[in-house]
């Protein structure tokens, strides 16, 4: 009988198979200071835009299709990046930290950015990540080019046939084929090629993934490497847990209220220190230091996905 725990947290590489973690954080965290609009009706739940708005960013909780990514907020949009349901959000987080550097970058006056560049000629810039780290091209239909990962498990097709400017020309996939199994990253003709690049550099990041076990399909289980988290895996890096960040925001609390105790509220936390200080310091002569983390975007948990 197996002992495995189904909400055991476990490290997972590569980030290709290791699916949805059901919330988009990490995709949301390169753009956490743009508006943020929460729908109450519609299929999209969360619409993250620029200031501007000439970037949109949905997120859809309820849907196969979970991301979606488009320029033009007014007019119909010069391109298209849609997500789904199966694609890490730590490779929608590719695509959401090259957005944020161009419109950073972008002069303001003259309205434009790099996010409103046209492709490349080559197919070869959209894909270089790819080529740069190994993968081979596989066998595909004239007018087609299809990239494969050494695994065999991930790749890139794209469509050189002429088409229209919204088409769909590019898919990055990942997985054994099936509705839960499959990762599909999908962009149109006119996706700016260095947008495409910076999520497929994503794919190829070596760093391990957190996801609970219940969280991988199990058709995908046998082709990752998982490494179940506890001291070994302590060191390596990992985004911040919503716990993680609540136990920061006490701690620091604690801290301000110590050194300035001004407040009707700094009060309260000193008077609450004091009451839990006795029984704290009875458990352990060395209280544990408060934990360190940097706040991610943190969208409404979604419902269920299909």
């Amino acid at each position: 009988m197996s002992t495995q725990q189904p909400y055991q947290e476990v490290l997972v590489s590569p980030v290709y198979l290791a699916g949805s973690n059901g919330t988009g954080d990490a995709g949301f965290a390169p753009v956490a200071q743009w508006p943020h609009h929460y729908l109450d009706e519609g299929p999209c739940q969360l619409l993250v835009t620029s200031p501007d708005q000439r970037i949109r960013i949905g997120w859809f909780g309820d849907d196969f299709e979970l991301w979606k990514t488009a320029e033009d907020a007014v007019s119909a949009p010069l391109w298209t990046a849609t997500f789904n349901h199966v694609t890490p959000a730590e490779m929608v987080a590719g695509l959401t930290t090259a957005l944020a550097h161009d419109y950073a970058e972008a002069d303001a006056i003259d309205g434009n950015g790099r996010f409103l560049a046209s492709p490349s000629l080559y197919w070869a810039d959209a894909v270089r990540p790819l080529t740069d780290a190994g993968w081979t091209r596989g066998a595909a239909e004239r007018g087609t080019v299809e990239i494969i990962a050494p695994d065999g498990q991930a790749g890139v097709l794209i469509d050189n046939r002429l088409s229209d400017w919204d088409d769909e020309t590019v898919t990055l996939w990942a997985g054994p084929p099936g509705w839960g199994t499959r990762a599909e990253a999908v962009f149109t003709a006119r996706t700016p090629s260095h947008l495409i690049a910076a999520t497929a550099a994503a794919m190829t990041d070596p760093a391990p993934v957190m996801r609970e076990r219940h969280q991988l399909d199990r058709k995908v289980e046998h082709l990752v490497t998982l490494t179940p988290v506890g001291p070994a895996a302590s060191q390596i890096s990992r985004a911040p847990t919503p716990l993680d960040v609540r136990r920061t925001a006490v701690a620091q609390a604690v801290r301000r209220a110590a050194r300035f105790p001004q407040t009707a509220a700094d009060l309260r936390v000193m008077a609450a220190r004091s009451r839990t200080a006795t029984p704290a310091q009875n458990r352990s002569s060395n209280p544990a230091p408060a934990l360190g983390a940097s706040p991610l975007a943190s969208p409404s948990t979604p419902r269920r996905s299909r």
